[in-house]
């Protein structure tokens, strides 16, 4: 097999891609998707679950069949892995909060976690920032980096594409609420089967590559199915329990107070414990990585 029909190789170098450069900054593919999605859903939305699935298929099925028509070769893997990945952002992002909460600014460390987070930081106190700042790492490492790659592996950038679309559909309408809470079903039950395995693979590499293995597969066998995410749960308990420390508690999103359980034992969550949570993170995206490119390898040549 020629190198450059390699979509193992492609892998590899977009999985790199993104590691030194990090998401495009200008003409993001995925801003167009989003204002795609966005007009679809301005013809399409009702309070009804076919009118989801409907805006969902069509929306997938583009990213999946653009991924498709791109080609399985070295160079349009490599395009389309840089393009989904999002381990260098999350990395930044993560970095911008701990550096602000190490000079004592609370307040703009609040600010910046809003970047990662969905929840209200306004109130909260630099040990709460740092719980948030570890779970948004875990649950991302899973959705933004793993789940991408697997999927890339067994596809290619079909699947890259439209695990993608996916993500971002389930961030855009997936969320409980009264507009989208028949409407974004669709979306959240697809990202939740789609990002299984990812999740999965994510939390047995935490716990093969964490400080303290026997913590990690602890807190993963026991309190992930507590979790309401079927996915996020195995991530931040398997995080929680490496790094020994305390991660879940109240979390407060507008008028929604959601008392999530505790995954792991130890202390509560610090802010020097982020810096341990980065890392973890990276030695994860790169197990990953090592995982997955003899999957690509053998499917390529199939």
């Amino acid at each position: 097999m020629s190198i450059l029909r390699s979509r193992a190789l492609g892998l590899a170098l977009g999985f790199a891609a993104d590691q030194v450069v990090g998401d495009p900054q200008r003409w993001h593919p995925v801003a167009g998707f989003g204002q795609a999605a966005t007009a679809l859903e301005r013809r399409l939305h009702a309070d009804s679950r076919a009118r989801g699935v409907l805006h969902v298929a069509l929306l997938v099925g583009a990213a999946a069949y653009a991924g498709r028509r791109l080609g399985d070769d070295t160079l349009p893997t490599a395009a389309a892995t840089w393009m989904v990945l999002g381990g260098r952002s999350l990395d930044r992002e993560a970095a911008a909060v701990q550096a602000l909460l190490d000079a004592g600014r609370l307040d703009e460390a609040r600010q910046r976690l809003t970047h990662l987070v969905g929840r209200d930081t306004s109130r909260l106190d630099e040990g709460e920032v740092a719980r948030a700042v570890i779970e948004s790492v875990a649950e991302n490492t899973s959705d933004a980096v793993v789940a991408p790659l697997f999927w890339g592996a067994v596809l290619g950038p079909a699947g890259l594409l439209g695990h993608r679309a996916a993500n971002t559909l389930d961030a855009m309408v997936g969320h409980r609420g009264a507009r989208y809470g028949r409407f974004g079903w669709a979306a959240a039950r697809l990202d939740d089967a789609l990002n299984l395995p990812g999740s999965r693979l994510t939390a047995a590499l935490t716990v093969l590559l964490g400080a303290d293995r026997a913590g990690a597969l602890r807190a993963w066998r026991r309190d992930a199915a507590r979790h309401p995410s079927p996915n996020a749960g195995p991530v931040e308990a398997a995080f929680a329990g490496a790094l020994g420390i305390r991660l879940g508690g109240t979390n407060i999103y507008g008028d929604r107070v959601e008392d999530r359980p505790v995954l792991g034992d130890g202390q509560p969550a610090a802010a020097h414990d982020v810096p341990r949570a980065r890392e973890l993170a990276t030695w994860v995206d790169v197990g990953a990585l090592i995982v997955l490119l003899p999957i690509a390898a053998r499917r390529r040549r199939r």
